[in-house]
């Protein structure tokens, strides 16, 4: 009987111990966060190379308010909100709200993105974080500087190529994108032409 209870004892031992690996395993790291599967590569990416949010490369100009940095993680620009270039549900809705036809907003869309495009694209660049750090896409939320210092959000509402938008607790400069805002629109600059 001895032999038989001892198999047994051995098959829980190890069941438990696997258990054990496993539970720290899916806990570990984000002080009780469990493995999400949606998670980014990039974000995967970014967090082994120790990337330098205050200099760092944009890859890329995704559209008007999005960029791609060189750890291919994207970055949505906080407080400004350009019209949709690429097709999404989100450009339809704008169509339907604001009564333009989906090829306006495209053509404004275009206009925006090759406003910053021009700006930052092949530029190092700094972020600055507000309250929260990633959007429901696992997109970077952020605030972004040129290394000559141009506040790149606030200068794309400035020269008329954004509206404004908040981001629940993201307000740090909700004051002064709504005055620069209002001067674009008053001037007629950019998209406001």
């Amino acid at each position: 009987m001895r032999k038989n209870k001892t198999p047994q004892k051995k098959i829980i031992f190890s069941l438990a111990l696997g258990l054990l690996v496993l539970t720290g395993y899916i806990f570990s790291g984000n002080s009780g966060a469990r493995f999400n599967p949606k998670k980014s590569f990039s974000q995967d990416i970014s967090a082994s190379h120790n990337y330098d949010y205050n200099n760092i490369l944009v890859a890329r100009v995704v559209d008007g308010d999005t960029l791609k940095l060189e750890s291919g993680e994207y970055v949505r620009l906080l407080g400004i909100d350009t019209p949709e270039l690429h097709e999404s549900a989100k450009l339809h809705r704008d169509a339907q709200r604001s009564g333009e036809s989906v090829e306006a907003i495209q053509k404004a869309g275009r206009k925006s993105y090759e406003f910053t495009r021009q700006l930052a694209e092949g530029k190092r660049i700094r972020l600055e974080f507000d309250t929260e750090k990633y959007d429901k896409y696992n997109r970077i939320l952020a605030y972004v500087f040129l290394a000559d210092g141009t506040f790149l959000n606030a200068r794309i509402v400035e020269e008329g190529y954004a509206s404004i938008t908040h981001y629940k607790l993201n307000v740090k400069y909700a004051d002064l994108f709504l005055k620069l805002y209002q001067q674009a629109r008053e001037n007629k600059r950019g998209l406001w032409r």
